[in-house]
Order: C-alpha cells, then sequence, then structure tokens
C-alpha cells in the first residue's frame, strides 16, 4: 500500500515508518517521478516520494487538449502569478506549475523538445563535467518510447511514449510552406542531428492520452515495496544537522511530521519549490533571509537566483481558411469533435499546445537559431476563456536564450506563502532587440504566398506597429510566458552556483536538487523533455554513490 493514513496511527507508529527511509525525494513532478522509479529499481534502497498535490484522477489531466481546463485550476496548479515587471508594461503573468502527480508534466502543453546540442555543451564548458550532449544523449533515449522506431538519437525502451501528432489542419500546412517560402528548411525532427528548420511537434501522448511521468514511470511501480508515496504532503523544509541534511519537515492531513533519509534528500520540487524550500531551510543569501524572519544556517547566496524563462510574443492572424475557432464555437461541431475523440482518439481533443514548430534565426550571422514559433490553428485571448468568434491561427515567437535574469525569493517564513517571483523579461538590451526582429520574421511568414492568400488581417498586435520602438512595445504587450521558468538552483562552481555537477548541494551533506532549478543556462526549446532526463541522470549518480558508500 502506497498511501498511508495518519489517522489510524500514533505518534509512535508514524515516527517509527518514517526513519527506515534511505532517500527521500520531495516533488512527484517530471523528475521525481522518474527518480522514485530508477532508486527503487534496487530492492534495497527504500524511498519515500512526497507530493505537494493530489492523485493524477482528473480526466482532463489525460485528454492532451485537457490543459486548458487543469492550468489555472487550484485543484492540480500551484497557480503562481509573478510580481510587476516594467519589462512587459507592468503587468503580471500567471506561471502555471504542476500540483499533482506528474507536476507540470501532468498539465503542460504536451511537446516534447530537448534543446540544442550546444546547449549541453555549453553546460559542460562551465565547468559541469559529464553535461554534454554526448553524455546527456543516452538519457534521454533511456527515457523514450520513439514511436517511430529507435536510431542514433532515439530509443524504443523507455517508458515515456513520443509519438507523432494526431491532428492537421490546411492552415498549419500552409504555415509550413510558409516557411519554406522565406528560406526555412523543412525539418522532420527537432530532436535528431540538427535542430534548425519548420515542421510538425512530437508529443509525449499515446493513442490519443497523455503520457505524463506519473502514468510513464510512476504508476507502474507502485506496488514496490520499497516504495512510499505520500500526496498531500506540504513540505516545510529540509532537517539539518549541522551541514548534514538528516530528513524532512511536512505537514499531512493537518499535522507536522517529519521524515528521516538514512542517505540523502533530493529536492524535485522545481524553479520555484526548490529554491523556496531551500530558503525556508535556512540556506540561501544570509541578508535576506535575515530580512524575511529566518535564520541562516548556511549561506549560498545563489538560491533564488539566475531565474530565466522564455516569453512568447503572440501574433495573431484572421484568415479565410477555417480554423480550430470555428469547430469549437460551433455546437453540432463540437459534438462531432467528442465523438471523434471517444471512437478513435483523434482530432482536436488530441491537440497538443502547438502543432508547427519553427526554430530559425533573428537575423544573418548567427552561428546557430535564436528564436522559436509555437503555430497554433486557433486564437484566443487567454487559454480556457474560449477561441475568438472569427477563423484565425497564432504564431508566438520567443528568443531561445535570453539573457534577462530574474530571481524567486521568500516573503517570510511560511511555507505556505507564495515567494516573490521576479522574472525581469526584456530587461537585457539584446533581449529587446532579438523580440523586435522576432515580431519580423514572423511578418516575412505571414506575407510569404502560402498564407498571404488566406490572411485577411493581422488582430495581434496590429499593423500600427511598424518602427522598432513600436515593434518593441507590442513584445511588451503581447507577450506571455511559455512556462519554461529555470536556473535557480544553479549547477556550477561559481559564487551563485547552488549545486555541483552531480547536482550536490554546495557544501550540505546528503541534499541533492533535481529539477530544472539546476540548469545553468536555459536550454533553446521546451523544457519538460530535458527535465526528465536529469532525473534520469540524477538517479544514476545517486545510485553510483550509494555503490561507493
Amino acid at each position: 500500500m502506497y498511501q498511508f493514513y495518519w489517522c489510524d496511527m500514533s505518534e509512535q507508529q508514524i515516527s517509527q515508518l518514517l526513519g527506515e527511509f534511505d532517500y527521500i525525494v520531495v516533488g512527484a513532478g517530471s523528475a521525481g517521478c522518474v527518480l522514485a522509479n530508477r532508486l527503487t529499481e534496487d530492492p534495497g534502497i527504500k524511498v519515500l516520494l512526497l507530493e505537494a498535490g493530489g492523485r493524477d484522477w482528473n480526466p482532463w489531466i489525460h485528454i492532451p487538449v485537457g490543459y486548458f481546463k487543469t492550468m489555472h485550476n487550484p485543484a492540480t496548479d500551484w497557480c503562481y502569478l509573478t510580481d510587476t515587471d516594467q519589462g512587459i508594461a507592468g503587468r503580471r503573468l500567471q506561471w502555471p506549475r504542476g500540483k499533482v502527480l506528474g507536476g507540470s508534466s501532468s498539465l503542460n502543453g504536451l511537446l516534447y523538445i530537448r534543446g540544442q546540442h550546444q546547449d549541453y555543451d555549453d553546460w559542460a564548458a562551465l565547468g559541469n563535467q559529464g553535461w554534454s550532449y554526448r553524455e546527456v544523449l543516452p538519457y534521454f533515449k533511456k527515457s523514450e518510447c520513439q514511436s517511430r522506431g529507435a536510431d542514433a538519437y532515439h530509443g524504443v525502451d523507455g517508458p515515456l511514449r513520443v509519438s507523432d501528432l494526431r491532428l492537421r489542419r490546411e492552415i498549419a500546412d500552409r504555415f509550413v510552406e510558409a516557411a519554406q517560402q522565406i528560406g526555412i528548411p523543412v525539418n522532420p525532427d527537432f530532436n535528431g542531428e540538427r535542430q534548425e528548420g519548420v515542421g510538425y511537434f512530437q508529443q509525449t501522448a499515446h493513442n490519443g492520452l497523455r503520457c505524463s511521468t506519473a502514468r510513464a514511470f510512476l504508476h507502474p511501480v507502485l506496488k514496490r515495496p520499497n516504495l512510499t508515496l505520500l500526496t498531500h504532503a506540504h513540505t516545510r523544509r529540509v532537517l539539518l544537522e549541522g551541514k548534514q541534511a538528516t530528513g524532512i519537515e511536512f505537514e499531512h492531513n493537518g499535522k507536522r511530521l517529519q521524515a528521516r533519509a538514512k542517505r540523502e534528500v533530493v529536492l524535485s520540487a522545481g524553479a520555484i519549490g526548490s529554491p523556496q524550500i531551500l530558503q525556508c531551510s535556512g540556506i540561501g543569501e544570509p541578508e535576506h533571509l535575515s530580512s524575511v524572519g529566518v535564520e541562516c544556517l548556511h549561506p549560498l547566496p545563489g538560491v533564488g537566483e539566475n531565474l530565466q524563462d522564455h516569453l512568447q510574443i503572440r501574433l495573431v492572424f484572421k484568415t479565410l481558411c477555417k480554423t480550430l475557432n470555428d469547430e469549437v464555437n460551433s455546437l453540432i461541431k463540437k459534438l462531432a469533435v467528442g465523438l471523434q475523440y471517444a471512437f478513435y482518439r483523434t482530432g482536436p481533443l488530441t491537440l497538443a499546445a502547438s502543432q508547427v514548430c519553427i526554430f530559425t534565426r533573428s537575423r544573418a550571422g548567427l552561428d546557430r537559431p535564436d528564436i522559436q514559433f509555437h503555430m497554433q490553428p486557433l486564437s484566443a485571448d487567454k487559454p480556457g476563456e474560449g477561441v475568438h468568434p472569427f477563423s484565425a491561427f497564432t504564431a508566438s515567437v520567443c528568443q531561445l536564450r535570453p539573457l534577462s535574469r530574474g530571481y524567486v525569493k521568500i516573503l517570510n517564513a511560511d511555507p505556505h506563502q507564495y515567494p516573490s517571483i521576479q522574472a525581469n523579461y526584456l530587461s537585457a538590451k539584446e533581449d529587446q532587440q532579438v523580440a523586435v526582429a522576432a515580431i519580423k520574421v514572423a511578418r516575412q511568414i505571414a506575407e510569404a504566398d502560402a498564407l498571404k492568400a488566406v490572411i485577411t488581417d493581422e488582430f495581434v498586435p496590429g499593423r500600427q506597429y511598424q518602427t522598432d520602438e513600436e515593434l518593441l512595445e507590442a513584445a511588451r504587450i503581447f507577450s506571455q510566458s511559455i512556462y519554461h521558468p529555470v536556473g535557480t538552483c544553479k549547477m556550477g562552481n561559481d559564487e551563485l552556483a547552488v549545486v555541483d555537477a552531480r547536482l550536490r548541494v554546495h557544501g550540505i551533506k546528503g541534499l541533492r536538487v533535481a529539477d530544472a532549478s539546476i540548469m545553468p543556462l536555459l536550454i533553446s526549446g521546451n523544457t519538460n523533455a530535458p527535465s526528465i532526463m536529469i532525473g534520469e541522470k540524477a538517479a544514476d549518480m545517486i545510485k553510483e554513490d550509494h555503490r561507493h558508500g
């Protein structure tokens, strides 16, 4: 039995139970589920997996387009909100993060992108031994069950299902053709030999159902006797004895409890949760901790710093082609969509966050792509608020490797209080220049023959934005996060590094971080696949260290 109900146990029984674990993993998300699976492959290793959210019972989690229902839903989403940000015209952005088994892999857009080879070589060049592309590729392949079959870049023996989209629409085909007409080559595999080009995304789905890390890695192993899962377990802090992590204090069913780890505590709570837990534990920048009433037990100034995210600039074009707007706005067609999915597991309900992807360069002379497009055959002001009452598609574009940096900082000692999240979008001059250039590339695609023939109007931002100054203003106003926060417990050896190349927290024994927060630099693309890779590699390093004592 993997779920324990504390009301039936005495405090002594609980204390005895929680003293039996070798490893405690905090967060059953994209990396945490992988860790729970791989660590318990050894029957001699006992693992406690703590998840602040609940079970993944909501049916919308498993229907691909269900992210419209699970994002911004407090039952499944932490519903974070950034601070006001002058870089985006003083706005605050919603940052969905999964609060459920599978974490953000249970409510993301299902897009499977690994990033560029050079991204990982850059990590290694910063002194992070073992993180070059050549060294991380085996972990991507280890996780993957690729529907197209195995090759030098893809695996078929892993639990994570990766498949082609089960929906095609004319406007998306036209978008692919238009990109080619302005010189962007076709690329059938963004995760293969090269990333640059235009083509269709692959998604983490199988037979029309989402394949979250909970479904892929966790559910198949829940009956292992050496794995204990606790849901609705909100971690308060890491327990420290001097410079040694010994366990976790958490809340469950209204009780404050402690669990002891004989070997290690591994934080996999994400780019917001992991630095928050460290800071609440007294690990962080001393002056900041003192200012919010937390005793500094271990000075580590980089905790919560180095925050990076992808900011997408939305362009919406009205079109003569019928789009998903027309299908969703018709009751009869909506019924047909439901029946198509029920009987064949195809159609609009299998829609990932986007259909078409482009990786290209914002200007000549660059050695690799620096912008990415996400094209959707629909348009809306915000997810979950309904599509527009006219035919339209969305072409969002983001800078892949922004220079702007933000932070995550707790506001007080209460672990339930959301931290301050300041992304500092478009604060770097180069980011502003790329934003302007990216809008121009989007307009070039729209003006190519394949699309020009069917586009009737640029609805967002609108043709009134023409000069570079006006386009930068449009970027500040008509932009949203793609929900790729990383970097707040960065890996490295510099003064802001939080973990070393083996993901061990600097200066603290028995404590690691394994999630997107350890990325020293944001990868060039969507972040779920890299987070799963981090879980795979972390598990191997932990088991290796376990074998060597």
